[in-house]
């Protein structure tokens, strides 16, 4: 069906392909032809998930951080909504996925390209490709096996490498990159169809249809300005390798897209009921994670992983001082930290130790403890307020690693969101103590515990240190993640309808720092770190 010759949205059994291949050579890959193209130019693959910035007309996404999409099981509720485009070299699919990034005006998006996964060439193949006969434009030049295993690791929510592949050694580079799945997640790439396992991870499959000339002209503007090719040398290379690749392997994969959009992103029509399909299907996923938490495991008696400092008169004496509205900034500051070098040392005793037996200078042996566990210490803090806890933890802990998580509250949703994350590398076999300095519904803490998962942390691994915390906190983190260690010093009862702890502590960031809270913050909320 054609919508003014804008738009035409095809079924795939009613539309034959247009030149070459049948049934069969669509059948896990397409099969291989006796062609070859000119090794390409660039030097690196471009990762469509870098920087971790986009700044559009409207708002800036973010494609390197990513919503909750759990339950208050903490497992994962929705899977992220992904968008296959394929289409001919130079047909436009990375104007088009900007275009549709731009027109959904949504906060999360990966943007994945099919460049990032060539494979690493052999010894023949490097002298196939430094004499030119190399053809990088046919399936087998793919990592399909890697493709399919980060798209689904994407589509899930949990972080991926990307490889960084460079085109001057047709290797990989050693740095690979960081992301994390999205609330979408767009793929592109010239033969983003051409594997079965590949299209069932895509909700929606576009095929950007270019005319053959303007991907011609457009080769050639590409080619001589920025690759320094000549002209003979383009047209000669795109009649003898790129058209006929395109025939055989491309152009008979539009019969399996869900749209065809002509012109590419000229096309503002078909754009547009793109974001439309979307919007309805971003809206059937969503999900109140507070509003979960907060009907979830009431009148539970508090969990066994739970362990609170003892309150003896020195403590409580401590919580008076920074309880009190009056108290200045200083003496909460002061009274804090010593309540923060009480709560690290309570965390240390949970560490593993064993028996280890020294010399005194008396020539006497003492049996003493050291600490026995496989990886080191390593303190992640949750940005802003968390971030105080740290020079507690280095006082008792000589050299401790430290990461940071900065996760802010959306404030038309009211869900927690990650922006910004720094960890230390091999962090996977570690003891991890997680610092936050007040945990209301749980939200932002559960979500910092996924994403240390997500890094192959252990469960069992983590010790979650908090000043204050609400029954509901503790309740909803020890249910999702029953096998790690809550640590504080004090336990209030309530949380009132805006998430404030009941008596609590107010907004400890803003109070430690000298800033001013809104007038809507919450225990949970994460502001942007001080510089």
């Amino acid at each position: 069906t054609k919508f003014g010759g804008s738009l035409q949205l095809e079924e795939p059994s009613r539309t034959p392909p247009s030149a070459g291949g049948g049934e069969g050579s669509l059948d896990r890959l397409l099969p291989s032809i006796n062609t070859s193209l000119l090794p390409r130019k660039r030097t690196t693959s471009q990762c469509k998930s870098e920087p971790p910035l986009l700044w559009t007309s409207k708002r800036t996404i973010y494609t390197a951080g990513r919503p909750p999409w759990y339950n208050e099981h903490g497992t994962q509720s929705k899977e992220a909504f992904v968008i296959g485009l394929c289409g001919g070299s130079a047909s436009g699919k990375t104007t088009v996925a900007r275009k549709i990034i731009e027109a959904l005006d949504v906060p999360w998006v990966v943007l994945l390209s099919m460049d990032s996964f060539y494979k690493v060439l052999t010894a023949e193949q490097q002298l196939l490709a430094a004499n030119n006969d190399y053809n990088f434009d046919h399936p087998d030049a793919f990592d399909f096996s890697l493709l399919v295993h980060t798209l689904r690791k994407l589509k899930q929510g949990k972080s991926v490498k990307i490889p960084v592949y460079d085109f001057t050694t047709h290797g990989r580079q050693k740095e690979w990159k960081t992301v994390y799945g999205a609330s979408v997640i767009i793929f592109e790439g010239i033969m983003s169809f051409a594997d079965k396992e590949l299209l069932k991870l895509l909700d929606m499959k576009i095929f950007v249809d270019t005319d053959s000339d303007i991907r011609l002209v457009r080769r050639l503007r590409r080619d001589i300005t920025e690759r320094g090719r000549d002209i003979d040398g383009v047209i000669k290379q795109y009649n003898k390798f790129v058209k006929p690749a395109f025939e055989q392997y491309i152009e008979p994969t539009m019969r399996l897209a869900d749209i065809v959009v002509p012109r590419g992103g000229g096309n503002m029509v078909a754009i547009d009921l793109i974001v439309q399909h979307v919007h309805s299907q971003l809206e059937e996923r969503e999900l109140s994670v507070r509003a979960a938490l907060a009907s979830a495991h009431q009148a539970q008696p508090l969990p066994q992983t739970l362990s609170v400092v003892e309150s003896t008169p020195q403590v409580r004496g401590m919580h008076t001082i920074i309880r009190n509205k009056e108290t200045s900034r200083d003496e909460f500051i002061f009274y804090s930290k010593r309540l923060m070098r009480l709560l690290i040392e309570r965390a240390l005793s949970f560490l593993p130790s064993q028996v280890h037996i020294v010399q005194t200078p008396q020539g006497e042996d003492y049996e003493g403890r050291t600490f026995h566990g496989k990886g080191q210490i390593t303190g992640v803090s949750i940005l802003r307020a968390g971030e105080t806890m740290e020079p507690a933890l280095r006082a008792v802990c000589k050299d401790v690693r430290i990461g940071k998580i900065l996760i802010q509250t959306n404030q038309d949703t009211g869900e927690p969101e990650l922006h910004y994350l720094r960890l230390p590398k091999d962090i996977s076999e570690d003891h991890v103590i997680l610092m936050d300095c007040t945990v209301s519904t749980g939200a932002a803490a559960m979500m910092a515990i996924r994403v240390l998962l997500d890094h192959d942390v252990q469960e069992d691994k983590i010790l979650l240190v908090s000043l204050l915390m609400a029954e509901m906190g503790v309740h909803s983190v020890a249910y999702a993640f029953p096998q790690v260690k809550i640590i504080t010093t004090a336990v209030d009862k309530k949380v009132n309808d805006l998430f404030h702890i009941i008596p609590g502590i107010g907004n400890f960031g803003d109070r430690y720092f000298g800033t001013d809270a809104p007038p809507d913050w919450s225990d949970d909320d994460m502001d942007e770190p001080s510089c």
